[in-house]
């Protein structure tokens, strides 16, 4: 069965060139030019995955994000034109899975989506092994494998990484990850996260290339690739 998607703009050219990619795609999908029939439609319609745009004309899309969270599991990628990384981060702390600025390249939204559809169960299937090529990594078990060969990790190293595999995939912001892994700790900086990252890559990547299993997000987070 194919997945529904929830088209969600108030341009008709871009609601458009949505469906027609998606449907290409072979996606169902349902449309809404604003905030109040998009959650009618996500009522009614139960999409597996919505596309947001933030500059709706009846209220602002970052107030769509949780009000679609209490409707239901959809997956929710924001597609706007909103540059700014505060906009970003505040829809990715929000809940929303992804974020894609237009103008897109429609594969790489395709891609996006199908990453996010694909580990839509990532949460509720935390404990499930990840492996990327010959790495391995088992949170529940606290076991971080490369080959035959035992990767040890520091405790700050090991709670960065169970977060990051937790939302394999997606997205998670440095504010998430300093509020997760450092707590009530006195004055967590984004510092000390860039520390923990560059250590946590040289000890899975090597010796893959640099990025190549911890994606930066400039300016907003970080995100653990998914699987291929």
């Amino acid at each position: 069965m194919s997945a529904k998607i929830l088209a969600v703009d108030d341009d008709a050219a871009i609601r458009r060139l949505l469906r027609n990619t998606l449907i290409r795609a072979g996606y169902d999908v349902v449309e809404a030019a604003d905030a109040r029939s998009a959650l009618r439609q996500a009522a009614a319609e139960h999409p597996d995955a919505v596309l947001l745009d933030l500059g709706l004309p009846d209220r602002d899309g970052l107030s769509v994000v949780p009000l679609l969270h209490a409707q239901g599991n959809a997956v929710i990628l924001v597609v706007s034109a909103r540059e700014a990384v505060e906009e970003k981060v505040a829809a990715l702390d929000l809940g929303a899975d992804d974020y894609v600025t237009k103008p897109f390249d429609t594969d790489e939204l395709l891609a996006r989506l199908r990453v996010a559809l694909r580990h839509r169960g990532a949460q509720a299937a935390a404990g499930q092994p990840v492996r990327h090529g010959e790495l391995l990594i088992d949170i529940d078990r606290r076991v971080v494998r490369r080959g035959n060969e035992e990767v040890h990790l520091t405790r700050k190293e090991h709670d960065v990484l169970a977060v990051l595999t937790r939302h394999v995939g997606r997205i998670v912001t440095h504010e998430r990850l300093l509020a997760t892994c450092w707590g009530g700790e006195e004055e967590p900086r984004v510092e000390y996260l860039r520390i923990v990252i560059r250590n946590l890559r040289q000890k899975l990547e090597a010796p893959a290339p640099v990025g190549s299993v911890i994606a930066n997000e400039l300016g907003v987070g970080y995100r653990l690739r998914a699987p291929a």
